[in-house]
């Protein structure tokens, strides 16, 4: 689990990126950023009904994302709030695949 300083709640605060945002997307996974006035860097993550009807299963993808996050928080630019779509895709991705494309995604929006 992400720390609350690192996390996006508000609904203002993901209009904002979308609205106002730049755009990245690979195979399963979008990325909408955009730069804000903090310190921290915090992350939004969108896992739709249209990824699966199954609650568990988009909660499993939620926490593999998290868990890539988390484990590269100290690599991402500071400053940035940023939120993260998936795709139907991702459905069948194991944990190793979402990792490559989420550090892939970071690299493209020159985040690390």
């Amino acid at each position: 689990m992400l720390s609350k300083k690192y996390r996006l709640f508000h609904k203002k605060d993901f209009e904002r990126v979308f609205k106002q945002g730049k755009f990245i997307s690979e195979k399963f996974l979008a990325l909408k950023y955009f730069k804000n006035s903090l310190k921290e860097s915090r992350f939004g993550i969108i896992v739709s009904q249209k990824v699966s009807k199954k609650s568990n299963k988009r909660n499993i993808i939620k926490r593999r994302i998290r868990e890539v996050l988390k484990k590269n928080i100290k690599e991402i630019k500071n400053g940035y709030d940023t939120v993260i779509l998936t795709k139907p895709e991702i459905i069948d991705k194991d944990y190793q695949k979402i990792e490559e494309v989420t550090e892939s995604l970071f690299k493209k929006a020159k985040l690390f």
